[in-house]
């Protein structure tokens, strides 16, 4: 955890949290921090728990590979500590912290695979098959804050001319057009937008793939079928995606629905 205000100030480590992915009103949170290492701010916090300045403010939250590489971050506000106790995992040294934080961003669903991408388990596509709508939107958010982590090892964008194969055969709403998207481009959890906007600006550059390309999409038919078009996102998918298509082909597109 860093703040918001001083990159520079560390706010400590935490091994685990329980809630983060928990919402209430608004997007209040009540998390239990396990495993911390107070540091700066947030350590001076807990020696004013019930006051005005157990308040640390905002701050950024990274998620960490096994070796320690930052994955991805949420910025989380006023988050202020209401209790704390010696963590059993760290002999005295650690403290298990309990805050109340603020972020709209971390959606219910979104830790799974989170876990799947530090452990080193999202190496096929599809996983997001399975998912509900809900689940789709978690998939389609982890995507979003990951997206640098996962381009890292080859961050320029595929050389103008690509032909992408999207399999469309999990795609019933526009969510999981989204999910097939970016794995086609980026790869298993990958990210090329999760809204129309989103896609529009993907296709300006710098996020994997760079217009002119080919979009070969394998069974097209089943998105544009009546009963998905209608009912499976509780939308009309159908108007969703035509206007997907007319992005497409304003940046030069060739979309080829097999």
């Amino acid at each position: 955890m860093t703040s918001d205000e001083d990159d520079g100030e560390f706010w400590g480590f935490v091994q685990d949290a329980k809630g983060l992915f928990t919402s209430h009103e608004d997007g209040l949170r009540q998390v239990e921090l396990l495993g911390s290492s107070p540091q700066g701010r947030f350590l001076a916090c807990l020696d004013h728990l019930g006051g005005r300045r157990a308040a640390a403010g905002g701050g950024h939250l990274a998620f960490l590979d096994a070796e320690g590489i930052e994955m991805g971050s949420y910025f989380v506000s006023n988050l202020t500590a209401t209790a704390a106790k010696p963590s059993v995992r760290g002999g005295g040294l650690l403290f298990d912290v309990t805050v109340r934080l603020w972020c709209d961003e971390l959606l219910p669903g979104s830790e799974e695979v989170w876990e799947l991408h530090r452990t080193g388990h999202l190496n096929r596509k599809g996983l997001w098959g399975a998912l509900d709508a809900e689940g789709r939107k978690a998939w389609l958010s982890f995507a979003l804050w990951s997206r640098d982590y996962q381009r890292r090892g080859h961050p320029t964008d595929a050389a103008p001319g690509q032909v992408f194969t999207l399999d469309g055969r999990q795609v019933v709403d526009v969510d999981s057009f989204y999910c097939a998207l970016g794995e086609a481009i980026n790869g298993p959890g990958g990210y090329f937008g999760w809204n129309l906007s989103a896609v529009d600006d993907c296709l300006r550059g710098r996020f994997g793939a760079s217009p002119p390309f080919t979009l070969q999409w394998l069974h097209s038919d089943i998105a544009t079928s009546e009963p998905v078009s209608h009912d499976a996102a509780g939308g009309d998918t159908a108007t969703d995606l035509q206007v997907l298509l007319e992005i497409f082909a304003d940046h030069g597109i060739d979309v080829l629905m097999r």
